[in-house]
């Protein structure tokens, strides 16, 4: 396949800061009634549908077997991912340390508050004094625990958003990603004020509030990830049935990817708190009592939810699926937002197949966790001829981005990310600047890095996860 660049009278540039200019070169579809700003989409191209149908082959990449081995190679590896179920008991300070020091640090820019001052000298003494380094002990004995509620991650323990500009009120630079209901924690420090622990998940190190999570033994943690069956999530976000008589399991926002286990009616009765189970799965909800301690309670969550029990199938038409079930969900930086940003959203849709990936498009773009294509010394026509052999769900790494790819039309490899801002300037070299803001298909030729960067030539890496 060919490829040519679409719409030759537009450039097209991606650029990550939001713009938000009224639109100035709308597209209307076939019927007149769709308008948008983004060139070279049409209405159908916002359906799953649309790129399904034009599959050549839907056949299994990865069974089970092979998705467990593919993350247990992973794991292994150390490097980006953490195997909680092989983590030590305790940890030496100077590694607590270098955890701490890796998050927990002043920007090298201005950073402004919500109100637009500066974040001051005062400002980041208080958030150093919070994280009160010199408390660490010799040797930091290892706390478990478990997430009961969706959560932020944090650089320093604090509530706090700043930004790298005024009026760039988005992206706040102190949240670092989410956690989500039943991830283990290995939990390494506690804040001055005694309301946010320093923990570490599967590919991720920083604060999340203590609300958020409760504490238990880790053999009893480690029997309640083991267990199975297992119902996963697989739309967008689901939420637990509404519960009047216990809220710490009424409503529960569960996002894409998230697992817990079964159980059966025999097991918890037919009536559960007033509602009878047998049109609901049943799940061992982890919550957290009064004072914090871990328990289980059953929840339900009604069968017409978007979950499946165990994983899904791993095939190209279900990879379209769950990526388009985010389409249009606005951007998170972090997981901000109740939404997510980049990775976290291609790292949603393969955990909903098992399949688990490091957090940040660096981690992933430049680690070996996945059969990979490298192209930063390659030339303009070695990454367009790369281009023409992507398959369905390959993720391709520019610098600070990764997008995912769907399909080509008439030779023009098309992509679903989420990101935040478009631009693209006509043949006179002028530039129109939007925003997107959101999961979106986009074409990928020709978008352009920036004002001076072209985007092909900026792509160093196309992951294929088989």
């Amino acid at each position: 396949m060919r490829i040519r660049t679409m719409l030759p009278a537009l450039l097209f540039a991606l650029v990550l800061p939001v713009c938000a200019d009224q639109p100035q070169v709308p597209a209307a579809g076939g019927d007149g009634t769709f308008i948008s700003d983004v060139p070279g989409v049409r209405e159908e191209m916002l359906s799953p549908s649309f790129w399904i149908s034009r599959l050549q082959q839907d056949s299994v990449r990865l069974d089970r077997k092979a998705i467990r081995q593919f993350n247990a190679v992973n794991f292994a590896r150390g490097e980006y991912l953490h195997p909680l179920s092989q983590f030590p008991q305790s940890l030496p300070r100077q590694r607590v340390l270098e955890l701490l020091d890796g998050i927990s640090r002043p920007a090298s820019a201005p950073r402004y508050h919500v109100n637009g001052s500066l974040v001051s000298d005062d400002d980041y003494r208080q958030w150093e004094a919070a994280v009160q380094r010199d408390r660490l002990p010799a040797q930091i004995k290892v706390k478990w625990g478990l997430a009961v509620q969706r959560a932020s991650m944090r650089s320093y323990p604090t509530d706090t958003r700043i930004y790298k500009h005024p009026d760039d009120t988005d992206l706040d630079r102190l949240q670092e990603t989410g956690v989500f209901p039943g991830q283990r924690l290995a939990l390494l420090h506690e804040s001055a004020d005694g309301k946010w622990w320093f923990a570490l998940n599967y590919h991720y190190a920083a604060w999340v509030p203590k609300s958020a999570v409760a504490v238990g033994e880790r053999a009893v943690i480690e029997r309640w990830h083991a267990a199975g069956p297992r119902l996963t999530v697989t739309g967008s976000q689901v939420r637990t049935n509404y519960n009047p008589v216990d809220p710490r399991t009424s409503e529960v926002v569960l996002d894409m990817g998230v697992t817990l286990p079964l159980l059966t009616a025999g097991e918890v009765g037919h009536s559960i708190n007033g509602q009878n189970p047998y049109a609901s799965y049943v799940v061992n909800l982890p919550v957290r009592d009064e004072d914090g301690a871990l328990e289980f309670a059953p929840t339900l969550i009604a069968r017409s939810r978007d979950v499946s029990v165990g994983s899904l199938e791993y095939r190209p038409a279900l990879v379209l699926q769950q990526a388009f079930k985010f389409l249009g969900e606005r951007y998170g930086w972090g997981h901000d937002y109740n939404g997510r940003d980049c990775t976290g959203f291609v790292g949603e849709v393969y955990k909903s197949f098992g399949i688990f990936m490091p957090r940040n498009s660096g981690q992933q773009g430049r680690s070996a966790f996945a059969p990979t294509r490298r192209l930063d010394d390659a030339s303009r026509e070695q990454k367009l001829s790369a281009l023409e052999e992507l398959q369905v769900g390959d993720l391709i790494y520019i610098p600070g981005h990764v997008m995912m790819f769907i399909g080509h039309v008439d030779g023009e490899p098309y992509v679903i990310h989420d990101v935040t801002g478009l631009s693209y300037k006509d043949g006179q070299g002028d530039f129109y600047k939007g925003t997107l803001s959101g999961v979106s298909v986009t074409p990928l030729t020709p978008l352009w890095l920036g004002r001076s960067q072209d985007f092909v030539d900026s792509i160093y890496a196309i992951k294929t996860i088989i």
